[in-house]
């Protein structure tokens, strides 16, 4: 698998050259679909999903000159014939999968197949904070919003081995200093990382490295 777990986006220069060097080929050649889910989840999910495939430059995803944009909605799968979803899923060289909460995007990664669908599947999975957890064995009580019902669980997808606090000291997140970083990494069984808007964690085939003009923490 090649992942590019973002924070916030394609924020800067190293990242872009990450995501260029995991594509194989430029930007403006790549076919995407970008995956809103998760952000329905939360208050004001509508018109964030609409910044989101419009260009909101606070998270550079859709708007960085893709060949063509298409939405795969996950929710709207399970009532779908595959034949009907399946040719774009398959053709596309990358998935820009957007935020919100993990959880639910989790849920919806299962129930639409996809999830099973992503190891096998030869393109690049972009994500943006949600999108980036969901790949990871658990995202940390702290984060647990939106839950099935019946279950009581922080556990995601466990496509890599580590556990990811987004948004670093993020001036509008007051939650998320350093210290609750290093709180929330201490109630984990497994590795993890903290990383802020302008760092991202490459994945490729298992390994593992750091893209970063900012600030990061491994536990």
């Amino acid at each position: 698998m090649r992942l590019l777990l973002t924070s916030a986006g394609i924020k800067n220069d190293r990242i872009k050259q990450a995501l260029l060097e995991l594509l194989g080929k430029p930007i403006e050649e790549c076919t995407a679909l970008c995956i809103p889910t998760a952000i329905y989840a939360l208050p004001g999910g509508t018109n964030h999903a609409w910044n989101f495939f419009n260009g909101d430059f606070s998270t550079p995803m859709c708007e960085l000159g893709w060949k063509s944009v298409g939405v795969l909605e996950l929710s709207a799968l399970p009532s779908l014939d595959e034949t009907v979803w399946r040719p774009a899923f398959d053709e596309a060289d990358v998935l820009l999968v957007n935020g919100g909460d993990p959880l639910f995007l989790h849920y919806w990664m299962k129930q639409s197949g996809v999830a099973q669908l992503l190891p096998d599947w030869n393109g690049v999975y972009v994500g943006l904070s949600a999108g980036s957890m969901v790949m990871t064995p658990r995202i940390g009580e702290a984060f647990v919003g939106w839950q099935a019902p019946g279950v009581q669980s922080d556990e995601t997808l466990g496509y890599v081995d580590f556990s990811i606090f987004p948004h670093l000291d993020h001036e509008m997140l007051p939650e998320n200093t350093s210290e609750h970083a290093t709180e929330w990494a201490g109630m984990l069984a497994g590795p993890s990382y903290a990383i802020d808007d302008e760092t991202a964690i490459r994945v490729v085939d298992g390994h593992v490295d750091v893209i970063s003009e900012g600030n990061w923490l491994k536990f």
